[in-house]
């Protein structure tokens, strides 16, 4: 199952509305076929998993991250293609949170005489698919917080600009992020003050996430860096976007934020990485709607700066607890993560995101 969740990350940021799967095929102790979900609308993992194996599927244990699915779509169903292919056994990851399909790619097997367990690395999977299974269950994207900040909590001196704050792998690990993201989001104010470019760099193979900048006075400047074809502004109902919608711009007229995020997930936005300021991240976080929080220390001390947080004071008793916290040293960096939600299993209501037909 780790072959398959590492096949499966080659294809984060690249295919939503579907999910990233990883498929590997075992007959013997002998890896005899893999494959992975590349984007919407090609085969998905168990299909390139099975060609590859060809005739040594026979009587071969698939590891699958996600439960194989049973309708038709722009694809045949995964599960009648590995009946077909004669597998003897399946063990899946994670069971498909669509209320259309949980549970009947598993019934379809079964019922095929083919034994299946289901649960095998199950966390890591989840954690793999946080973004489609937002954008199915909430049709909204999983919204990741990732910020950097002194060792006294510090992210930029006031009136400095964002100054480099952590080391290069630190550095390197956030590029990849971009590459695994859908889109990645500043506010109006970091776009003021620091013209990001908000691309990825450094990553082999690397692509970049959609801009996404929140500015509901439209103010951002026409020659600014984030600011290309099929950028996102998200603005307020009567904002004068025209000048930037000539340059490319889509807008989305918005609101609130809860709405701004369901528009983003229309748009299939399953993942959104917030490198924001602190204006944005705040009222986020005010609102209840970031996920997951990936929090770069580095070992220096500022002294006087900017929080990552501001907003209403609150007591010791009402902080937010991450859950699921974890500690990576980078360098000289300490990365801190957790999740704020949980990560959605099975969806109780109508999908949003991935319908059959995806």
């Amino acid at each position: 199952m780790a072959l398959a969740l590492a096949e499966a990350a080659r294809g984060l940021g690249r295919t939503a509305p579907n999910p990233p799967v990883g498929c590997v095929l075992v007959r013997g102790g002998e890896v005899v076929g893999r494959g992975f979900h590349p984007r919407a609308g090609d085969p998905h993992a168990e299909v390139f998993a099975l060609r590859e194996a060809g005739e040594r599927a026979r009587g071969a244990t698939a590891y699958v991250t996600l439960e194989p699915c049973s309708h038709f779509g722009r694809t045949p169903p995964c599960a009648d293609a590995l009946v077909a292919a004669g597998v003897g056994r399946v063990v899946v990851a994670a069971l498909d949170p669509n209320p259309q399909v949980a549970g009947r790619g598993l019934a379809r097997l079964r019922g095929a005489g083919i034994p299946v367990t289901v649960g095998v690395g199950g966390a890591e999977a989840l954690r793999q698919q946080a973004g489609f299974r937002s954008l199915v269950t909430r049709g909204r994207p999983w919204v990741v917080y990732k910020y950097a900040v002194t060792l006294d909590g510090k992210v930029a001196a006031a009136g400095e600009g964002r100054g480099a704050v952590t080391s290069g792998p630190a550095w390197a690990r956030v590029m990849r992020w971009r590459d695994e993201a859908d889109a990645i989001a500043v506010g109006i104010g970091t776009v003021l003050a620091d013209d990001p470019r908000l691309t990825t760099r450094g990553v082999e193979g690397g692509r970049d996430p959609r801009p996404v900048i929140f500015d509901p006075r439209a103010r951002t400047p026409l020659t600014a860096q984030a600011l290309r074809p099929g950028t996102l502004l998200v603005t307020a109902p009567d904002a004068d976007t025209r000048p930037l919608e000539k340059r490319g711009a889509e807008v989305l007229r918005v609101t609130d934020l809860r709405d701004a995020l369901h528009e983003l997930g229309r748009r299939n936005v399953a993942t959104l990485l917030l490198e924001g300021g602190p204006t944005l991240a705040s009222a986020l976080f005010a609102a209840d709607l970031i996920d997951e929080v990936r929090a770069l220390v580095a070992p220096k001390l500022l002294g006087a700066g900017l929080s990552p947080l501001s907003g209403p004071v609150r007591g010791m008793a009402e902080a937010a607890l991450l859950h699921d916290p974890c500690a990576e040293l980078l360098g000289p960096d300490v990365l801190v993560t957790g999740l704020l939600h949980d990560i959605p299993r099975l969806g109780a209501e109508g999908a949003n995101g991935c319908l059959p037909e995806s």
